[in-house]
C-alpha cells in the first residue's frame, strides 16, 4: 500500500521526559511517520502517575530529549481539567489521525476522554495502539476503565495475537490490526563483544545471559535463577547479567542467588540503563534471556533483533510470535528445567553462530513501514457503530 497524503497525525501518550519503552516506541513511531512525509506531534504527560503508584525511583529520564520532535506536556493523569484542555489543544489542530497508546487501565480515564473530544472532528480518526487489554498485574475496576478507553476508538492495533483475542472479549466488532512490536534501531551501534565487557568491567573468559529491562515477578527473574542452580548450567563458564531496576522485591531474588551459592554467577546492575549504555549490554550479550510467566510482546525482543542477538523467551503470550524455535534461539515452557535444558544446549553445542543468522534473516519482518501500514488501513475503514460518547 502506498502511504497516505500528507497528515497531520497526533500522539498521545508517554514520550521524552518520561523513560521506558512505551515511550521510545512512541518516539520512534513518530520519526517515522514524518519520515514518511506527515506533521506529528506528541501530547505527554505533566504527572503520569501519582507516587504512591509509582514503584521505582523516578518515572523521568536523564536523556536528551530526540532530536526533530515536537513533545508538549499537558497532560495530568488525574486532573480532568487538563484532558478538557489537551482536548481542545487537538481539536483546534484538527488532526487526520489520533493515535492514543493504551497498556494499563488506570490511564484508560485521561487518555479516553481525551480521545472522545478530539474525535468530535468527523475528518479525525482515532486509533488505539495496546501493548495489554488485560493487565499482567489485576487490580479491581479495570475492566470499566479499559471498557471506557476501548470505546473512545475507531480502530485498534495490537501488537500480539494474545492481544487480540482479549480485545475480542472487550468489543468484537471494533476494526483492529495485528502486527508485531518493531525493531527498537535508536538504542546504539553494533560493537565488539570484546570492547562491549570492557566497558562493562566484565572478564572475556566466561559467557553471558543478558536479563534486561525492568524486574518485576511475571518476568521470571527466579526461573531462570533456578535454571542457574540447575546441574545442566552450574558448571559451565557462564554468568547472568541483571541489568535494570528492581520494581519487585530484589532481597528476594538475591536471597535465592545467596542460598543457590551463585554469588559468582549473577551480576546485578539495580538500576534504570540511560539509552546510551544499552548497546555496551547487548553487544557483551551471547544469549537474551526472557524468562516470563505472562507476557503480550515485549520491546526487549525487538533490541535483541537490532543487535542481532539470539533469544530464549517462554511459551506465553506472544513471545513465542516473536522468536523462532530453533533458529532465532528458543521458546520453552515457564519452568526451571526447560530453560536450563535450552541454555545448556545453546552453549554446549556452539548455537551461538547458527542463530545469529536466523536473527539477521528474520530481522526484516519488524519493519517500521510495515507497522505505519496499520495505521493507514485503519484510516480507510469506516465502521463506527461501536462508538459511545
Amino acid at each position: 500500500m502506498e502511504n497516505q497524503k500528507h497528515m497531520r497525525i497526533v500522539i498521545l501518550g508517554p514520550a521524552h521526559p518520561y523513560r521506558g519503552g512505551i515511550a521510545a516506541l512512541n518516539e520512534r513511531l513518530a520519526l517515522e511517520w514524518q519520515k514518511e512525509g506527515h506533521e506529528v506531534t506528541l501530547f505527554t504527560f505533566t504527572l503520569q502517575y501519582p507516587g504512591f503508584l509509582f514503584p521505582g525511583t523516578s518515572q523521568l529520564t536523564s536523556d536528551p530529549a530526540p532530536r526533530g520532535l515536537k513533545i508538549l506536556r499537558r497532560i495530568n493523569s488525574v486532573n480532568p481539567l487538563t484532558w478538557i484542555t489537551t482536548a481542545r489543544s487537538i481539536r483546534k489542530m484538527n488532526p487526520d489521525l489520533v493515535m492514543v497508546r493504551f497498556w494499563i487501565p488506570f490511564i484508560g480515564p485521561s487518555l479516553g476522554s481525551i480521545a472522545r473530544i478530539s474525535r468530535w472532528h468527523r475528518q479525525t480518526r482515532v486509533i488505539g495502539l495496546a501493548d495489554n487489554i488485560i493487565p499482567h498485574e489485576k487490580k479491581p475496576g479495570d475492566r470499566l476503565l479499559t471498557s471506557w478507553f476501548i470505546r473512545s476508538c475507531h480502530a485498534m492495533v495490537v501488537m500480539s495475537e494474545s492481544v487480540l483475542a482479549d480485545l475480542d472479549t472487550f468489543n468484537p466488532k471494533i476494526p483492529r490490526r495485528y502486527g508485531p512490536h518493531p525493531v527498537y534501531d535508536h538504542y546504539g551501534s553494533i560493537f565488539s563483544r570484546e570492547e562491549a565487557l570492557t566497558r562493562l568491567g566484565l572478564s572475556g573468559a566466561y559467557r553471558y545471559m543478558l536479563f534486561f529491562g525492568l524486574v518485576r515477578d511475571y518476568k521470571g527473574l527466579d526461573l531462570i535463577l533456578e535454571a542457574m542452580a540447575s546441574a545442566d548450567l552450574r558448571d559451565l563458564p557462564v554468568k547472568l547479567i541483571v541489568a535494570g531496576e528492581f520494581y519487585a522485591n530484589e532481597e528476594m531474588y538475591r536471597k535465592m542467588v545467596a542460598d543457590a551459592h551463585l554469588r559468582e554467577k549473577v551480576i546485578f546492575h539495580n538500576r534504570y540503563i540511560p539509552n546510551q549504555e544499552v548497546e555496551n549490554y547487548f553487544n557483551a550479550a551471547d544469549i537474551v534471556v526472557q524468562p516470563y510467566k505472562s507476557a503480550t510482546q515485549s520491546g526487549v525482543t525487538q533490541i535483541a533483533y537490532h543487535f542481532g542477538k539470539p533469544m530464549l523467551v517462554t511459551r506465553v503470550g506472544g513471545l513465542a510470535e516473536i522468536v523462532a524455535h530453533g533458529r532465532s534461539g528458543y521458546v520453552c515452557p515457564p519452568n526451571p528445567e526447560a530453560i536450563a535444558s535450552s541454555l545448556a544446549d545453546f552453549f554446549l553445542h556452539h548455537r551461538k553462530e547458527a542463530f545469529e543468522q536466523g536473527v539477521a534473516a528474520d530481522r526484516q519482518r519488524f519493519s517500521w513501514d510495515r507497522f505505519t501500514r496499520l495505521f493507514y488501513e485503519l484510516m480507510e475503514d469506516e465502521g463506527d457503530e461501536h462508538l459511545k460518547v
